[in-house]
């Protein structure tokens, strides 16, 4: 046990410092090539930081042969996620993050809420076709590539808009530079969060719970930890946009997880996977769409100075969902 913990902090660590540096790095890209904070959050970012996910769902179907630990790492990473938006929130001072993130992001929730019901009616309703994989894995690899063209479109022509000249925030790091320490920090974080899973499962079997149980809380915010730091480091140099687009990007990204799980998995994994995962996916589409009437009504109050109302109805969604996965973590798988 104390071994598991040291190597959970340890890795932690690591993942901390090389998080915050991948922001950065990040940030001088999208000054130097001109592309937007949320596109080098949506893909550069959101990707590195869900490899420990990929990682970790694979080994979950291929060494320990638990789809439900695979499934419930994906989707509860959703949740925790989306999650993290109300972290944010109480982090970024200036003022309500709705109230500053570009409407864009709506984009990125929109169509995550596509890809979790695609998921939801074939856990829902399981429809027999021919082949090793599950239905939704033909349907969630066009949504998802339409949904990075769709959201680049949108960036390129909101940043061909007229706008005041903005200071660079980091004028002695060449682009060069950057990319060299980007990748750096990459591996880092990568190393890291793929290891710093195994730690946390060893932590959460010894207290007897289920695999979807593990999967969706405890697995799910191991893996999660990576978007975590990264997340707040980008608060913390000023890139917010970044900051949201990693933490919705990686929930898209999470999909494209998903589709790979499936692969690997020996048959229609969604086949077989506790119905219990049905209530991670309606409460990560209803978390969704509480962002999306945020981003879009934008609200500039904080109620006791905390958080918006947005943040504090995500934090309800997931504490319910954790109280319901917890009540039936007894039994079953």
């Amino acid at each position: 046990m104390l071994i598991a913990w040291t190597t959970f902090l340890l890795l932690g660590s690591v993942i901390a410092v090389a998080g915050f540096w991948l922001s950065r790095f990040g940030d001088v890209i999208a000054e130097r090539t001109g592309l937007s904070g949320t596109w080098i959050g949506l893909v550069l970012i959101a990707t590195v930081t869900s490899l420990p996910e990929l990682v970790t769902g694979v080994s979950a179907v291929r060494v320990a042969g638990s789809p439900d630990l695979a499934l419930g790492d994906v989707l509860g990473s959703c949740l925790f996620n989306l999650l993290l938006l109300s972290m944010v929130d109480a982090f970024y001072r200036p003022a309500c993050l709705y109230a500053r993130a570009s409407e864009g992001h709506a984009l990125s929730t929109g169509y995550a809420v596509v890809l979790l019901s695609t998921v939801g009616i074939d856990l829902l309703v399981p429809l027999s076709i021919p082949g090793p994989v599950s239905l939704s894995t033909f349907l969630i690899v066009p949504v998802y590539l339409l949904a990075l063209r769709n959201i680049f479109t949108y960036e390129r022509r909101r940043l061909l808009e007229p706008a005041e000249p903005a200071l660079l925030r980091h004028p002695g790091t060449s682009l060069r530079r950057a990319v060299a320490g980007y990748l750096a920090c990459a591996a880092a974080v990568v190393a890291a969060g793929v290891l710093l899973p195994g730690a946390a499962l060893d932590l959460a079997e010894a207290m007897g719970w289920t695999s979807t149980f593990v999967g969706t809380l405890f697995l799910a915010a191991a893996t999660s930890a990576p978007e975590l730091v990264v997340t707040l480091s980008a608060v913390r140099i000023g890139a917010l946009d970044m900051a949201i687009a990693n933490l919705l990007g990686s929930n898209l990204f999470n999909m494209m997880v998903l589709v790979v799980d499936d692969l690997v998995y020996p048959g229609p994994l969604l086949a077989d996977v506790s119905d219990a995962h049905s209530l991670t996916v309606m409460t990560a589409v209803l978390m969704s769409g509480i962002v999306t009437v945020g981003l879009v009504f934008r609200p500039t109050t904080r109620p006791a100075q905390a958080v918006s109302w947005v943040s504090l109805a995500l934090i309800a969604a997931y504490g319910v969902n954790l109280l319901l996965l917890a009540s039936s973590a007894g039994g079953g798988s």
